[in-house]
């Protein structure tokens, strides 16, 4: 049989329930930072100085290989 949460929290002595707690309330926060974050686009025009030797399908092409080039 699978324990729920609650029998499990219960099995636990009131630190370690309280260590639960503390990480629950990490990973919620960690989340709302996560989705409140609006993306910089710092990555913008990183690429511009060969934009004179490629076409932006070639471009998609070369960062394609060099991607896996990098895995």
């Amino acid at each position: 049989m699978i324990k729920s949460l609650e029998e499990q929290l219960q099995e636990l002595p009131p630190d370690l329930r309280q260590e639960v707690s503390d990480f629950i309330e990490f990973l919620i926060a960690r989340r709302r930072e996560r989705t409140r974050q609006k993306p910089t686009f710092s990555w913008a025009g990183a690429l511009k100085d060969l934009g004179g030797q490629y076409t932006s399908v070639e471009l998609q092409h070369r960062i394609a290989e060099w991607r896996i080039g990098y895995k």
